[in-house]
């Protein structure tokens, strides 16, 4: 059953124009953390990798593509957590950074601290000789067309945030049976400048415990901090709950205690995987024993062998 890795791209509602772009990009970070795994690698090698892909690519609210806040700027949330120490390094509000993912795991890596925001991560970044980028560099035309949209008479901000919603994630484990997850954001589209939401904070955007396993979430941010979605999956593993079972519990617990919709991927230290959703859509996909998982909609489930192109 091992190595496995399993992506998500976010949970909402996704544009048929935008569809097979999400599909491709889930599929292609997939197979980057699958043959991080493959050669060796660690599973925060392996997640670290597959963020990073979809952190690139702008068909993601995440890196390059992040939505804006009300100013119009770009603030990123990223974490990562270690299921064999606990370690985890986040980072909250950053920019001009082109790749929170690895900042974060930097936090992890280099420092005594666990998580990391605005300014503070941003002096630690360039101590870290991590460069800096044009803010330009990481907003698209889709995320200002959108912005501006919302910024008009009679925009419906619940509507919009029903819409894309982007955040992306991975879960792995790797030949040596240890856990990781990691998970990367722009946040929410129209966000009031300094908003955090719950893809920072351990325990709601991700979990990961060797004992139990690792999740990392996506969807309506301030519900999953309401219930610490990921440590709620991980609870019911605990209990003896597959990850599939776990995962709706989690997800059933948060639409009717908190109002919120979302989604999950979340896999056990014997490399069993779920990828579950309670929005209209959720891009994933999952890589193990050489062959490609991957989905969109409700029900759906493909597979092709890992080295075929999508």
């Amino acid at each position: 059953m091992l190595p496995v890795v399993v992506i998500h791209g976010g949970a909402g509602t996704i544009p048929k124009e935008r569809a097979g772009q999400a599909t491709s990009g889930v599929c292609s970070a997939a197979r980057a953390g699958y043959a991080v795994l493959q050669g060796g690698g660690s599973s925060m090698d392996a997640v670290v990798e597959a963020v990073t892909q979809m952190e690139n690519n702008p068909s993601f609210n995440a890196g390059c593509g992040s939505v804006l806040n009300i100013k119009g700027d770009v603030e990123m949330d990223a974490i990562v957590m270690d299921g064999k120490t606990l370690g985890s390094g986040a980072v909250s509000a950053v920019r001009n950074i082109a790749n929170p993912i690895q900042l974060a795991r930097l936090v992890m890596d280099k420092t005594s601290h666990a998580f990391l925001t605005a300014e503070g991560a941003s002096l630690f970044a360039r101590s870290m000789c991590v460069p800096e980028v044009p803010q330009e560099s990481l907003i698209t035309e889709y995320a200002r067309m959108r912005w501006e949209k919302n910024l008009a008479p009679g925009a419906n901000p619940v509507e919009s945030q029903m819409g894309k919603m982007g955040t992306v994630g991975a879960v792995a484990v790797d030949r040596e049976g240890n856990l990781a997850c990691a998970t990367s954001t722009g946040g929410i589209l129209n966000k009031m400048e300094g908003r955090v939401g719950d893809t920072p904070c351990i325990g709601c955007g991700g979990y990961a415990d060797n004992n139990m396993g690792a999740v990392s979430t996506t969807g309506h941010g301030e519900a999953i901090m309401k219930v610490t979605l990921a440590r709620l999956i991980l609870f019911h593993m605990e209990q003896g709950q597959s990850a599939e079972v776990a995962s709706d519990l989690g997800l059933a617990c948060m639409k009717s205690r908190a109002g919120g919709l979302g989604g999950v991927v979340t896999v056990d230290p014997r490399g069993h995987w779920a990828a579950r959703f309670s929005s209209q859509q959720m891009a994933w996909a999952a890589a193990q024993k050489d062959t490609l998982h991957y989905g969109v909609n409700a029900g759906e489930h493909f597979t092709q062998s890992i080295d075929e192109p999508r």
